[in-house]
């Protein structure tokens, strides 16, 4: 990190949440490549500006094309991917949007760094998110990966079996199932509609959104 730089202050974000009249958190969407996470992830978006809410979704595939597209899927760059993440969503919910994030993060260590880093008290060098830093809310998108597989969109399975994708999570490379996901959802069993009832439940449950908006 540059030595040769200063934190400017602004408003804090309380301030700013008095403001635009919302919290600000992220919810995290991990699971599987063809789990549903960019469909359950699209949906609740939808559902939430339905609402009146400010919220953003920032896709694992979408932002390659940009911000990540010199990054490649070795671990390291895996974990590259995540951090920068992370560190973008932060800011999305600091400035009180609900940032909503679909990757595949198979690494519980990079998933607790992004948790770690909207939590610690403050949110961040002088980003004032108070007590407690900012909502993380990781929501484990499950699904069994013969039903991944099956599913297959991308045809990214096929490739993989044939070894033509190498370390591909789920098949030559790990998939660290969550510990303390905030909300479970079976995509193999559940529909959309259920699974993003269940997560906007569970923000209003914990008044991350006002029970008269949901």
């Amino acid at each position: 990190m540059a030595t040769n730089i200063t934190w400017h202050s602004g408003l804090t974000h309380s301030e700013r949440t008095q403001q635009r009249k919302q919290k600000g958190l992220t919810i995290w969407l991990t699971g599987l490549s063809a789990s549903g996470k960019s469909t359950i992830a699209t949906a609740l978006e939808q559902h939430l500006l339905h609402l009146h809410l400010s919220a953003y979704r920032l896709d694992g595939d979408n932002i390659r094309f940009g911000l990540n597209k010199d990054l490649g899927f070795s671990e390291s760059d895996r974990n590259e991917n995540i951090r920068r993440i992370a560190e973008v969503a932060k800011l999305f919910a600091d400035s009180c949007t609900i940032a909503i994030t679909s990757f595949i993060s198979p690494y519980r260590k990079d998933r607790e760094s992004a948790r770690a880093l909207h939590t610690a008290t403050g949110g961040g060098p002088g980003m004032g998110a108070g007590q407690g830093g900012l909502p993380f809310v990781e929501v484990w998108v499950d699904c069994p990966v013969e039903v991944a597989e099956r599913r297959d969109p991308k045809g990214l399975y096929k490739k993989a079996r044939e070894g033509v994708i190498k370390e591909f999570t789920g098949i030559s490379a790990p998939y660290e199932e969550p510990e303390r996901a905030e909300i479970h959802v079976h995509s193999d069993r559940e529909s959309t509609e259920e699974s993003v009832r269940k997560i906007v439940e569970y923000l209003v449950e914990k008044e991350y959104i006002e029970t008269g908006k949901a």
